[in-house]
């Protein structure tokens, strides 16, 4: 049975949400706000930019939502509830998230308790900038490493690059430092979320998508840019980035 994209969808999100529930109601109403909120959600399945990849990388993972929306996502293919105009589904084998905060590492856990115990997903304590990436089909970065200096940005891409098997890709979301206004609503409302989630902000290290592009593409990336802030005041932009199947 193939649904319609808007009845998918919410279902989707109240499917993807409820794991955390019984974490706490922030936790499950900021779940519920980042899948219904955040555009890159839906883009990832519609566009099919994660189907036919076993082993998948979530870098800066938080509270393990992208987690929880492929197994939705999955789970949902698997009964037959799936937009006909939609490309395939997601039906990874393995997540893999690291992220730095803690919390948001116990929160994952317990959250998606069930999964992690099934070997379909881990969540490591871990600072991106000082650890090995396993080998991996595909890598998701989203608005992460801006709060990295430039040097390390280029370490961690760099890394990537080796932990992804051929024709893996990298989805790697950013801010534009060249959209002017909303770039900088972007950068205000980062501050304001990062520092209510109890977290400590310092520098933001920005590039335009002209230096994002040239960095991946002299680590052997064909890149392609797509507008993500649909719905939103920011400058975000996916880049989806893509290794040649053969060497």
């Amino acid at each position: 049975m193939n649904s319609t994209p808007s009845v998918f969808v919410k279902n989707l999100i109240s499917l993807a949400a409820a794991p955390y529930k019984p974490v706490g109601w922030y936790t499950w109403f900021f779940a519920k706000g980042k899948l219904g909120g955040d555009p890159v959600f839906v883009h990832l399945l519609a566009a099919g930019l994660l189907a036919g990849r076993s082993r998948i990388l979530d870098i800066g993972c938080g509270q393990g939502l992208l987690t929880s929306w492929l197994l939705a996502a999955k789970a949902s293919a698997a009964r037959g509830q799936w937009p006909a105009a939609w490309l395939p589904a997601p039906s990874a084998s393995h997540v893999r998230g690291v992220e730095l905060m803690a919390h948001d590492v116990q929160r994952a856990e317990r959250a998606l308790s069930s999964a992690v115990r099934g070997g379909h997903a881990v969540f490591l304590q871990a600072d991106m900038c000082r650890t090995e990436f396993d080998q991996t089909d595909a890598v998701v970065i989203l608005d992460v490493l801006h709060y990295v200096p430039v040097a390390a940005q280029d370490d961690v891409l760099q890394r990537v690059r080796r932990s992804l098997a051929p024709g893996g890709v990298l989805l790697l979301r950013v801010g534009d430092a060249a959209a002017g206004l909303p770039f900088a609503i972007s950068n205000w409302v980062d501050h304001v979320v990062t520092t209510l989630r109890g977290h400590r902000l310092g520098t933001l290290h920005c590039r335009t998508i002209a230096e994002w592009t040239a960095v991946l593409q002299k680590l052997g990336f064909t890149v392609e840019a797509k507008a993500m802030s649909q719905g939103t005041p920011f400058a975000n932009v996916l880049l989806v980035a893509r290794l040649p199947i053969a060497a």
